[in-house]
């Protein structure tokens, strides 16, 4: 457990609770068994103490819900007293897998039913909680950030809402533009990457990986995501390359400008390992004409790695690309669903973010810095250091 001496001199905000929406109830329950270890085996105060009281519990999870009537329509309700407490809200807005009926027929939950969920429940707190918190892996609507023509700037108008609603902390991962808390520039936003857990869980299932410049290289699949395969770069001492779009600016398909080549720009990939690394796959189809370019330019293996794994037309793609030995592991994390087959998948490699998220939340409900926790540099070396030694 992390920043063990600041926790020690801390006292929390108020008692812990997590509301976890249907659409994160795995996930959030994975992360409470973190916090119950964190807590129960390296407590950090004396419970006995009247200013620690609600420290140390056996069940830091609310019982909530958002059932729905036969029309649709839905209602947040929240079974247990949260009353002075600091309330962490989980919600998972890209979980397609939930459903309910309208009128008779079968809907699909979208990100819009998600969010409308995240604002009963915080509705149904009605004021009493001490402090609200919202943990939104997957930003509603981050993908609209900004505007370049006479069109809606939904991520910015949902950050005010939640802002207006009571929401104290609003906490993503890999923000696709982390830029959108201009919005709230007074409000808490933080946005985690989750660099170091990819790193490990392509030491772990990769034996001969190597971490080297001669070896392995980094590749950004365009301009945005240039930030993360710099910094990956950088802290494993690796060269990187990057490609960036040409797109048909005349011509708009599923709402986007069609991708009309990848151009590359970089030195030489062949007989190296590369990394791409982005904060989604979407489609994939851009991830994956990058890997099929770099494969022409004679690399050894691609590994793709993304915070967020969509797959929105599905995964046939994926595995024709990996008979073909196009790509080697596609490395997500367990932030938002997957859909079961998915799991299944030879080349699929999971990156684990429950230990991560449940040290933020330790760290958010003690008002101590998050720093140490939000930069992985420390424990990257530490993590390098270890690698090398088995080498």
């Amino acid at each position: 457990m992390p920043n063990l001496e600041s926790l020690y001199k801390a006292i929390p905000v108020a008692p812990l609770k997590i509301a976890a929406l249907e659409s994160s109830l795995p996930f959030a329950m994975q992360v409470h068994r973190h916090l119950l270890e964190y807590r129960h085996k390296t407590p950090t105060h004396d419970i006995q103490d009247i200013a620690f009281k609600g420290y140390l519990e056996d069940n830091y999870l609310l019982d909530c819900s958002c059932p729905r009537f036969g029309s649709g329509e839905a209602k947040g309700v929240i079974r247990d007293s949260v009353r002075g407490c600091d309330l962490f809200i989980l919600v998972d807005v890209c979980n397609y897998s939930l459903t309910y009926t309208v009128s008779g027929h079968l809907n699909h939950m979208s990100p819009d039913n998600h969010y409308q969920d995240l604002k009963r429940i915080i509705s149904a707190a009605n004021g009493k909680a001490h402090r609200i918190n919202v943990i939104m892996p997957f930003m509603y609507e981050g993908r609209q950030h900004k505007r370049s023509k006479r069109e809606s700037l939904d991520c910015a108008l949902a950050l005010q809402e939640l802002v207006e609603m009571g929401v104290s902390n609003i906490i993503t991962f890999d923000a696709h533009d982390p830029r959108v808390q201009n919005a709230i520039p007074i409000q808490g936003f933080d946005s985690f990457m989750p660099t170091y857990q990819f790193l490990k869980a392509l030491i772990d299932s990769v034996p001969d990986f190597r971490i080297d410049n001669d070896h392995l290289m980094m590749i950004s699949p365009d301009e945005g995501a240039m930030g993360r395969a710099v910094y990956f770069a950088n802290i494993l001492g690796v060269d990187m390359g990057m490609f960036y779009k040409r797109r048909d600016y005349s011509t708009i398909v599923n709402g986007k400008n069609p991708i009309v080549a990848h151009e590359f720009l970089g030195s030489s990939v062949e007989g190296k390992d590369v990394i791409i690394i982005d904060d989604m796959i979407s489609s994939g189809e851009s991830m994956l004409d990058v890997a099929k370019q770099l494969k022409d330019r004679k690399a050894k293996r691609v590994f793709v790695c993304t915070t967020f794994g969509l797959f929105t037309d599905g995964m046939e793609k994926f595995d024709e690309y990996y008979e073909k030995g196009y790509i080697t592991k596609v490395v997500t994390t367990n932030l938002h669903y997957r859909r079961p087959e998915l799991l299944e998948r030879p080349y699929y490699q999971e990156a684990d973010m429950t230990k991560y998220l449940a040290s933020i939340i330790d760290s958010l409900n003690h008002d101590i810095s998050i720093g140490q926790v939000q930069d992985t540099t420390a424990k990257i070396h530490k993590l390098l250091q270890k690698y090398n030694q088995n080498v």
